[in-house]
């Protein structure tokens, strides 16, 4: 009979923790998601009066405008037409943009998950005439700290920013630790400039139709289409009717690790995190694989000319990369089809970079502009043409003698026609908020 009693405890016991357990609960710090609704965002898009430059971001020039993205918040048109004097003279409020691409009078931009049409005819009056919803893979910011992040609702709209948050959940409740399916790029998480995945580097073409970017860039344009880089695929636009983009297919699987593209000579280069890879645009529905170029991991922009390649290799926790900082000179073949290293270059910092008849414009961070002459393609190093030591540099745009270039301080244009004697014509600066 005892025995029994004490089967019976223990029995009540075990049924007395087990309810404990499931009141068990943990109190911990975690990011909660704040959001904007999709009705909000697709209802932000207007032109307003110029406002000061405060986060600048990527840069795209066509005809006499240049267009300066303020990171997530919109696009600034700045005209260019009288280089000593740039003006400010627009703002576009456009919530979520990192990239765009202009051809003709048409600006298509990333809206956080959609593509957005503008047409920029007359900068005054800048208007909303298409969106694609969806367009893009839903993406979060990234965090300041490694703390977890709560639940996110993709149905209350995008994810704009984070607050921190003391939060108790029963055990069982807790909570999922959210993993994006498309990273932003480096410059949305710190001070720094970054990723819609994020941007492609040239436009395709300098003629009338499309503009040119920077090196820095995931979107171009090539033929009738638009298209979009993220980490691993391109997605295509049909912009033959430029004003009524159109979703051509699903995204292109093109490889892992993409940060930027080039197009040029009917061939997409793509910037990756270990190496340089090619594809032809022949079929400008369907890119095939030509050629590829592996390096060490590093944050990887590329330009192209005249048969070779320069890439830049920078160090950085989100480039995986710890010592490496240099630039890369690629040879390559007729075809596309074979890539030849040619000389090493190190360097402070490199971001992006330019490339016009054999001048080659680098912006390597905390170190400055530098412009070399890379007629020798193995001695460029011995042939520093002039540098601008006082600038974080991030990207530039040369165009027939000018250069646009933006840096964590503002957007600079310089005079480059002669080279000898590289000038300074004209600046917008940033201004901080107190």
């Amino acid at each position: 009979m005892k025995r029994f009693h004490f089967i019976l405890s223990a029995f009540c016991a075990l049924l007395f923790l087990s309810a404990c357990v499931d009141e068990y609960s943990e109190t911990y710090t975690a990011y909660t998601p704040v959001y904007l609704s999709y009705g909000d965002l697709r209802s932000a898009v207007k032109p307003s009066s110029p406002r000061s430059i405060e986060k600048p971001g990527k840069i795209y020039f066509k005809g006499e405008m240049l267009y300066i993205v303020e990171r997530l918040k919109g696009i600034h048109m700045v005209d260019v037409s009288d280089r000593s004097h740039p003006q400010n003279v627009r703002f576009i409020e456009l919530p979520g943009c990192v990239d765009l691409a202009v051809k003709n009078n048409t600006l298509y931009a990333d809206s956080y998950v959609d593509l957005v049409t503008l047409d920029i005819s007359d900068p005054k009056q800048v208007k909303e005439i298409g969106r694609i919803k969806n367009a893009f893979r839903y993406t979060i910011p990234p965090t300041e700290r490694p703390l977890r992040t709560d639940r996110i609702d993709q149905e209350k709209g995008v994810v704009i920013d984070w607050t921190e948050q003391r939060i108790t959940r029963k055990l069982e409740e807790r909570p999922r630790v959210y993993y994006p399916m498309r990273p932003w790029d480096n410059w949305h998480k710190r001070n720094e400039f970054l990723s819609l995945g994020g941007g492609s580097g040239s436009s395709g073409s300098t003629g009338s139709t499309f503009g040119k970017a920077g090196s820095m860039a995931r979107f171009g344009l090539y033929d009738s289409y638009l298209y979009a880089v993220d980490e691993t695929s391109v997605q295509r636009f049909d912009v033959s009717e430029e004003r009524s983009p159109k979703t051509h297919g699903g995204p292109q699987h093109v490889g892992g690790g993409i940060e930027t593209m080039f197009i040029y000579d009917k061939h997409m280069f793509f910037g990756t995190r270990s190496g340089m890879l090619v594809y032809s645009l022949e079929n400008p529905v369907m890119l095939q694989r030509k050629a590829s170029y592996w390096h060490i991991t590093a944050c990887d922009p590329v330009v192209v000319e005249n048969g070779y390649a320069y890439v830049t290799l920078r160090a950085g926790v989100q480039c995986r990369n710890q010592s490496i900082n240099r630039l890369d000179v690629l040879k390559l073949s007729d075809d596309y089809r074979a890539i030849t290293p040619v000389n090493m270059v190190n360097l402070t910092e490199p971001y992006g970079l330019g490339i016009d008849k054999e001048m080659l414009f680098i912006c390597d961070g905390k170190a400055g502009l530098k412009v070399f002459d890379v007629t020798d393609k193995k001695k460029i190093e011995n042939n520093l043409i002039a540098g601008f030591p006082s600038i974080q540099a991030f990207d530039v745009i040369p165009v027939n003698g000018y250069l646009f270039m933006i840096g964590n301080d503002g957007f600079y244009l310089y005079d480059y026609s002669n080279p000898k004697q590289i000038k300074l014509t004209g600046k917008i600066p940033v201004v901080k908020k107190e």
